[in-house]
């Protein structure tokens, strides 16, 4: 009997660190700095949208910096540090500077996700920086894009229903009027999971992707201009999904790693 006593303090001694930590590491959020602000849209209304909409589908704290008023040429001035995206599991970019074009500047910016943190990109981001002459922003996103068609409505079709970020995106999306972005080229890496079909052009265009840029993952849609597309279920859960699977926290069924889905 005292053996087998042994015997069993000595599993539970064993087992017991092995069960907090896994335990620790489900319950432990996400740390995300959404970087936000610039020309043209409602930044005020959409940083409280996507952080609190994300929030309520995964563990995710957030810190914000919204900067520049509604200036083309602001410089975000945590972008200035080298270490800027330190401490940080994730960084959404939502955000519409498009005449800042220094290089050694977007560098910087670029350098932290090629060395591996995460980030989703959102919308006007893809136009930030984009005056550069340098790919180096464009190569990072995974597109090249420069304009936009005139507002319409878009049927977003789903390109791959069995990829884990489009598992429970509908086969076709349609929306209001929204703006489609011109996508002139896709880079290498990029793994297109969406298109809509562009009536000034009359051809179609990606607007959701993944993207490995570097050591990071990149989730990335151009969608959407107007915040109560963004307020939509469909729209929050793919930019939750995108944001998981950029952390790798997202199995390949489309379901979130254990602790990460939303609070039961």
């Amino acid at each position: 009997m005292n053996m087998l006593r042994s015997l069993l303090a000595a599993l539970l001694v064993a087992a017991g660190p092995a069960v907090v930590c896994a335990a620790d590491e489900q319950a432990k959020p996400l740390r995300a700095l959404l970087v936000t602000g610039g020309c043209c849209h409602d930044y005020d209304g959409q940083k409280v949208i996507l952080s609190e909409g994300i929030s309520a589908r995964a563990p995710v704290e957030w810190t914000i910096v919204q900067e520049g008023g509604k200036s083309t040429d602001h410089r975000v001035s945590i972008y200035e540090k080298s270490d800027w995206a330190s401490g940080y599991d994730v960084v959404v970019h939502n955000e519409c500077f498009a005449m800042v074009a220094d290089p050694a500047f977007v560098e910087n910016v670029a350098r932290a996700h090629r060395s591996g943190v995460p980030a989703v990109v959102i919308h006007c981001t893809m136009h930030t920086f984009r005056d550069l002459k340098e790919d180096t922003w464009r190569e990072f996103l995974g597109v090249t894009t420069r304009r936009h068609e005139k507002q319409h409505p878009l049927e977003v079709k789903n390109l791959k229903p069995d990829d884990a970020v489009m598992r429970g995106f509908p086969e076709t999306w349609k929306t209001g009027d929204e703006e489609l972005y011109v996508i002139e080229k896709l880079w290498p890496n990029t793994v297109p999971l969406a298109q809509a079909y562009g009536v000034d052009t009359k051809q179609d265009h990606v607007l959701i992707w993944k993207n490995t840029y570097g050591k990071g993952r990149v989730f990335g849609t151009t969608l959407v201009h107007h915040s109560h597309h963004m307020r939509e279920p469909v729209y929050l859960d793919l930019v939750t999904r995108g944001l998981l699977w950029a952390c790798d926290k997202l199995d390949d069924s489309g379901q979130p790693a254990a602790g990460y889905g939303p609070k039961k």
